[in-house]
C-alpha cells in the first residue's frame, strides 16, 4: 500500500515539492553560512519525494543552535515551503483518493517549518532505534 501511495504522491505532488526543496537547497548553499540549511532542504526534499513509510523524530542531542537555525530557516525558506504543502494538501482533499495524500502534505508542514533537530526514519524501525 505504501508503494502505491508513494507512486500516486510522486505523480500528483511529490515531484514538484521535491523541486521546490532542491531550489531552496541550491539557493541556500550559495553562501557558506547557508550550507547547513541547504543540506536540510536536500534531506527534506528526498523525504517529500517519497514520504509514505517514513516519519520524523526529534533528535534529543540537538540544542540551541538548532533552535536558532530553525528561526533563520523559517524566515528564509520555511514559510513558502509550508505554504506549498498547505496549497497542495487542500487541492488533494478534493478527491477521495487524494485524502491520504493531503494528510501526508499536512504531516510535512511542521518539518518544512522547522527541519533542524529532526531525523527522518523508516516507520518499520523499532521504537528503540528511534
Amino acid at each position: 500500500m505504501k508503494t502505491i501511495l508513494n507512486v500516486i504522491w510522486l505523480v500528483l505532488s511529490g515531484f514538484w515539492l521535491f523541486l521546490g526543496y532542491m531550489l531552496a537547497g541550491v539557493i541556500l548553499c550559495i553562501t557558506i553560512i547557508g550550507i547547513p540549511f541547504g543540506l536540510a532542504a536536500f534531506r527534506i526534499g528526498v523525504y517529500a519525494l517519497w514520504p509514505f513509510g517514513y516519519t520524523t523524530v526529534e533528535r534529543h542531542d540537538a540544542g540551541a543552535p538548532s533552535c536558532v537555525g530553525n528561526v533563520l530557516w523559517l524566515v528564509l525558506a520555511g514559510w513558502w515551503l509550508a505554504l506549498a504543502h498547505i496549497l497542495t494538501g487542500l487541492a488533494q482533499f478534493v478527491t477521495i483518493i487524494g485524502i491520504p495524500l493531503g494528510i501526508a502534505n499536512f504531516k510535512l508542514i511542521p518539518v518544512s517549518l522547522m527541519p533542524l533537530g529532526r531525523e527522518i526514519v523508516r516507520t518499520d524501525q523499532p521504537f528503540a532505534a528511534r
